[in-house]
């Protein structure tokens, strides 16, 4: 269903008799007040001389036919220009109210926080049921209820009877009579055959409400900040998604001059000022009323503005509406200690809260805690998260809250010292249960497992939860040793994931703390963790330099295990950067320091580790006696991850060497290891190794069916990396079978996941992988367009070994487009320049043979 734009079709006003009522006269005392729904019928009545007095004194009530009077059941204002994006939130209400929805009074509340647009959604709700015939008018009453004066319940009685045409002499003196003439005035005109829509806008409480609902076949549409337990259906308003938020700015701008073109011209900016106001429609409309006031602003301007320091709620106002009010008027309605629950919330640095952290936040029980969060979600000052036991603010609340909190601990030593007690214990507790987690997500069996979780898998899903928050923690509690103690315990966790980018971040944070804190004990173990991002990053120049900083002051400490560490690692590097005798001799020097010390796990480690060397150099043979001996040390010790890693590399060089069924045999057992251990993470990695070697062997359904068992692992880890590996190697079997458009499709998906991880590197990767199949397809513009984008992003990562593969492929690819020689040529020619920086001669050789064999006048 499109957006509702216009005002609809205007429904014919009904002024009917009211018919010949039957005189009553008496004394009733209060005691003998009829309330609503004991069957008074006070339609056509008027109400004279002691009516207007208190219960308890005698008057007569004389009833009495009466002129029609003129109604006001269409006074819907015209929906704003910019509304937009509530299709999904239309659907449902309009579903709930169509004549035949099978519900014999319609009743629905619309709750969101305060500026989200609800009024504007029932008003929506109110144009198209009028226009498409189902409702003969809409009444309007607005319940102010966050005024310093909420509306009273007689109070919008007496608005409504008014507005249904009743003449100020015939409505009833009280609350209770009033809600009985209303109703009856209703029926009747429900039995004259009108279907009236009440919106009852605005309200803080159900009171405010009860009375206005109107009988059958009527309907109501009521809309508050808080959830009205017992009336109606509830739809929950949430803030516009950014696209939609975008839209709304953009036809806010050009309403007021259709020349306003800041929008489209600087679309990055205005999803940055969508950002900034949380795209919350009041928000947006505030902002598009500051830019229409100063037209030559751009919107990278505005942009900044919103994003700068404290002080965002200063910058939407426009002199009318004021976001900071509105939000004032919902905190303002809270109980104290639900405002001071609102102000502490604020102290927690991260996106979101789980109760228990809550509990330690306020020093209280999970139980009470939870209750007193749901009303503060009741209240939509916060909502809950889509994990149960989660709990959110919008970041516009937040910055409110921040405001409201330095307000409230300005000059008040007794608050400070108590907010400051609050903001430790949440950190203590961040602290604690995430050092319990690495003691389980640690697969190097040096760490007792923590009585905080009870497997692996539950402190997984804690800090699969909390990473955001315990990141933010960090930064936030930075210098310090609590700051410390986070990044060193996420960083397991971080390395596991695959989040390379947040690795690095809280690597570099934890060696500024240990600086500033003077923690030279530490500050090697910081270094070695910025070499494992780096590295992982593919900066190997940079990870060399970070692994061989730790070296040093390892060495300079007297720690023979760090040293040993640190050389180890810097092997590792090494090899990745192709200097492989280097990288031995590293390896060799590690082993050595770790029988020093007689730590076998770390001469394991190392024995694998220069096998993998050995076949870079293709030193096969080698290679897999390496692998045999780091096997034999992990069994002798009980290491089973040990043991199933040297399988792993044991099962690759078997499938160098072609041996494929052998390996085939070895990946099955280190899958079985892998699983023994619980290891969702290395069983994916397995089965993925079966799928490459099953392709090899051409049994290519068993190499899919492989990667797709690795693939569903992958997920069940939270590992978005290794799913796009899989969905990558799923689409090469692909084109091995010829089944090049579904291959492309499997490339798709990867690089959707790899952008969705953060993970330009194998990005390009599947972008090489997509510009093959495009070739097989002779689609040779797109092919070569893939190249290109495969080649520049390795050669932007210095990834030069790769680079010349991208390049080969490249060339490839334009010679079959027709391009000529001297462009081929070239490109060969690039590639043999990218091997050689990457020293693989070999590689290099074979790519100036094929330029050589161009011909053409490049050189």
């Amino acid at each position: 269903m499109s957006p509702v734009g216009a005002k609809g079709n205007k429904s014919k006003k009904r002024n009917g008799k009211s018919g010949v009522p039957a005189q009553r006269s008496g004394a009733r005392g209060a005691a003998a007040a009829p309330g609503p729904g004991q069957g008074s019928d006070f339609a056509g009545s008027r109400f004279t001389g002691s009516a207007a007095q208190q219960y308890g004194q005698q008057y007569n009530t004389f009833v009495q036919q009466y002129a029609p009077a003129p109604s006001a059941l269409d006074a819907l204002q015209a929906l704003p220009p910019e509304f937009t994006g509530r299709d999904e939130d239309l659907a449902p209400l309009l579903d709930l109210l169509a004549p035949d929805s099978g519900t014999e009074r319609p009743v629905a509340v619309v709750a969101g926080m305060g500026g989200v647009g609800k009024t504007t959604l029932a008003h929506a709700v109110g144009h198209e049921v009028l226009k498409r015939g189902w409702f003969t008018g809409v009444l309007l009453v607005d319940l102010r209820g966050y005024d310093p004066q909420p509306a009273q319940p007689e109070q919008s009685l007496d608005a409504l009877l008014r507005r249904l045409g009743v003449q100020p002499e015939h409505i009833p003196p009280t609350g209770a009579d009033r809600e009985v003439f209303y109703r009856s005035h209703l029926a009747e005109r429900g039995r004259k055959g009108e279907r009236l829509l009440v919106i009852a806008d605005n309200a803080s409480s159900a009171a405010q409400v009860k009375p206005l609902l109107p009988p059958a076949p009527h309907a109501m549409v009521a809309t508050s900040r808080r959830a009205l337990p017992g009336i109606g259906r509830p739809r929950t308003l949430h803030q516009l998604q950014p696209d939609d938020a975008v839209a709304l700015l953009a036809l806010a701008l050009r309403e007021a001059n259709p020349e306003d073109r800041r929008v489209e011209e600087d679309r990055e900016a205005a999803e940055r000022v969508a950002t900034a106001c949380g795209c919350l429609p009041l928000a947006l409309q505030i902002v598009a009323a500051l830019l229409v006031q100063d037209p030559d602003q751009p919107l990278a301007e505005r942009a900044e503005r919103l994003a700068a320091g404290n002080g965002r709620l200063d910058s939407i106002n426009d002199g009318e509406r004021d976001l900071r009010a509105v939000f004032g008027q919902t905190f303002d309605s809270l109980l104290p200690q639900q405002q001071d629950l609102f102000r502490m919330l604020s102290l927690n640095a991260g996106p979101d809260i789980s109760t228990p952290a809550a509990a330690a936040l306020t020093h209280h029980t999970e139980t009470a805690i939870d209750n007193q969060l749901g009303q503060l979600a009741a209240a939509h000052l916060i909502t809950r998260g889509t994990t149960r036991g989660r709990w959110q603010m919008h970041d516009l609340l937040r910055d409110y809250a921040v405001e409201q909190t330095q307000a409230h601990l300005k000059g008040n030593r007794t608050a400070r010292r108590k907010y400051d007690q609050a903001r430790e214990r949440l950190t203590a507790h961040y602290v604690k249960r995430a050092e319990g987690a690495r003691t389980h997500i640690d697969l190097s069996d040096q760490l007792q497992p923590s009585p905080e979780f009870q497997d692996r898998e539950g402190a997984l899903r804690w800090v699969d939860g909390e990473s955001g928050t315990l990141i933010a923690t960090a930064h936030q509690e930075a210098p310090s040793e609590a700051s410390v103690r986070l990044c060193f315990a996420l960083t397991e966790y971080l390395q596991y994931r695959e989040l390379r980018d947040e690795a690095l971040a809280i690597a570099a944070l934890s060696l500024d703390s240990l600086r500033s804190l003077g923690d030279r004990l530490n500050e090697p173990s910081a270094w070695s963790h910025l070499g494992y991002a780096l590295r992982d990053l593919h900066r190997y120049d940079e990870a060399l330099d970070a692994h061989t900083t730790a070296r040093g002051l390892y060495e300079r400490l007297g720690d023979t295990f760090g040293f040993a560490k640190a050389w180890e690692n810097g092997g590792s590097v090494l090899e990745a950067l192709h200097r492989f005798t280097e990288a031995l001799e590293a390896h060799a020097t590690a082993r050595g320091l770790y029988e020093q010390i007689d730590d076998v796990r770390g001469q394991a480690i190392t024995w694998n580790n220069t096998g993998i060397t050995l076949r870079s150099l293709h030193r096969y043979e080698e290679a897999l006696a390496v692998h045999a001996t780091a096997r034999e040390l992990c069994e002798g010790r009980g290491d089973t991850n040990g043991q199933a890693n040297a399988l792993s590399s044991t099962g690759i060089t078997l499938q160098r060497l072609a041996r494929f069924d052998e390996a085939l045999v070895v990946h099955a057992t280190a899958r079985e290891l892998y699983e023994v251990r619980g290891d969702t993470h290395g069983q994916a990695v397995a089965w993925n190794n079966t799928g490459i070697t099953l392709q090899d062997l051409g049994r290519y359904d068993e190499a899919l069916a492989a990667h797709a068992t690795a693939r569903e692992l992958y997920e069940a880890a939270g590992d978005t990396n290794g799913q796009a590996v899989t969905a990558n190697n799923t689409g090469i079997t692909l084109q091995d079978l010829g089944r090049y458009d579904e291959a492309l499709a499997a490339h798709a998906t990867a690089r959707d996941l790899n952008q969705a991880a953060g993970n330009t590197h194998s990005q390009a990767i599947t972008w090489n992988n997509t510009g093959t199949a495009l070739r097989a397809l002779h689609r040779h513009g797109e092919a070569v367009a893939a190249g290109r984008r495969a080649a520049e992003a390795f050669e932007s990562l210095a990834d030069f070994t790769r680079a010349g593969e991208a390049l080969g492929e490249l060339a490839t690819s334009l010679e079959a487009g027709g391009a000529g020689a001297d462009e081929v040529k070239a490109t060969w020619l690039r590639s043999a320049g990218a091997y050689d920086r990457a020293g693989a001669t070999v590689k290099r050789d074979e790519s100036r043979a094929k330029a050589e064999a161009v011909g053409g006048g490049a050189g």
